[in-house]
């Protein structure tokens, strides 16, 4: 115990060079946790995007291709699929129900989604969850808009308000369609997925901005009630749509459809199931994960190396000091202690100001990376990984704190009572 004072009492003594080796170890130990609860999270977020859809379906292209483009509206695929296509493949035994989507318009660089109703019934995200309003309701007419919850924050739209789309995606758009305004019916709440960045129509609404003429029945024919005849009002009669998503009664039914899907002969389609494309994108990325992982490990071996630096420079300083303790009667392995614990000490403390600066990061940063890259980040208590790494920096600072302690402990055998002023 009066070594461990002693030790303490040393290191406010020297608090100026003290505090700088504390600071970039807590600055280490605060990029470290950092990385990994990024790292951690947008590996959830990112299989998080698309839940309970069993296919989905495109021309062929190559699996990852399809997933990017239709998921994560990611590149864009040449060819769409035929509407018969659409009809027909739907239309198999298994099938529990069908979502088509048309992608390539935008609106202020925002991806715009020609869809169904059954979209707002049937999509899902992160573990199951369905679409949620947090204000409106789904379209209900051919001239209606449904926002996903970032667009209407980012461009600041309330309900009713007025949006002209235009034709081809990106900020530079080719054609205005001023003449057919889209009223805002509904905003989505978040789900930290590319929904969130999306604005939805109708299906048969991108035929009329693409100079298809709305015929009087689709303009007019909404005020009856929400009947089977509007729901078609609004799926309209398109050429051909980017994709579909599917979902099947049951798994031999998914594996069965796949297969006739990939082997149609009308026209090249591809049939992929998300989580299993999902895993195989993540497998791609994985050198991007091993990259942040070295470098969080370089920060840390780096403040660690600095520690030990500084330890050394200020042993040389600190003869006259052990020395002194000699004389008072302490023995090397005192003093062997007294260096060990003044590391300890310190790296304790850094780990303790690091995890504390971490919470703070994530808290500020949270917003941004969920508008910004999708990734969700939770703000919990540290894992039994993340305790583990500090553990892993208290004990590499303990060891790099034996070596002046040893430094320590043969400088008062050799120097003794003879150190000169």
């Amino acid at each position: 115990m009066i070594i461990a004072k002693l030790a303490y009492k040393s290191l406010l003594n020297r608090r100026a060079s003290v505090l700088l080796t504390l600071f970039t170890i807590a600055i280490s130990v605060m990029l470290l946790l950092s990385i990994e609860r990024v790292r951690i999270d947008a590996k959830s977020s990112f299989s998080n995007t698309i839940s309970g859809t069993d296919l989905i379906v495109g021309a062929r292209t190559g699996d990852i291709q399809l997933l990017l483009s239709s998921v994560f509206r990611i590149g864009h695929t040449n060819n769409g699929v035929s509407w018969k296509s659409y009809e027909y493949i739907t239309s198999q035994r298994g099938v529990k129900w069908s979502i088509p989507i048309s992608l390539g318009d935008s609106h202020k660089g925002q991806a715009v989604l020609g869809t169904t109703l059954d979209y707002f019934s049937h999509y899902r995200f992160a573990k199951k969850q369905n679409l949620t309003f947090n204000k409106g309701h789904p379209f209900a007419a051919i001239n209606e808009v449904v926002l996903g919850s970032e667009v209407a924050n980012k461009l600041g739209y309330k309900l009713n308000d007025s949006i002209v789309i235009s034709h081809g995606m990106g900020n530079t758009s080719f054609h205005h369609h001023d003449d057919n305004p889209f009223k805002v019916v509904g905003i989505l709440n978040p789900t930290g997925t590319p929904v969130d960045k999306t604005l939805h129509i109708p299906l048969a609404a991108i035929d009329l901005i693409h100079g298809g003429k709305a015929s009087h029945e689709h303009e007019h024919g909404h005020g009856h009630g929400h009947g089977h005849g509007e729901h078609n009002n609004l799926v309209g009669h398109p050429k051909q749509i980017t994709a579909f998503l599917m979902g099947f009664k049951s798994p031999l039914y998914t594996l069965q459809i796949r297969r006739n899907i990939n082997q149609y002969k009308p026209e090249a389609l591809l049939g992929i199931m998300p989580t299993v494309t999902l895993k195989e994108l993540w497998e791609m990325l994985a050198i991007v994960e091993k990259i942040l992982l070295l470098f969080s490990a370089v920060v840390v071996l780096v403040s660690l190396l600095g520690m030990l630096t500084t330890l050394l420079a200020n042993l040389s300083q600190r003869r006259r000091e052990l020395a002194i303790l000699r004389s008072v009667g302490a023995r090397p392995w005192h003093l062997f202690t007294l260096i060990s614990i003044e590391s300890l000490l310190t790296t304790l403390l850094g780990c303790l100001v690091g995890s504390a600066l971490y919470y703070l990061v994530i808290f500020s940063a949270s917003g941004y990376l969920q508008s910004h890259a999708g990734i969700s980040v939770n703000l919990t208590m540290l894992s039994y990984y993340e305790l583990g790494l500090i553990g892993v920096i208290m004990a590499a600072g303990f060891v790099i704190g034996l070596i002046p302690a040893t430094r320590a402990y043969f400088y008062s055998l050799s120097d003794g009572m003879s150190i000169k002023a």
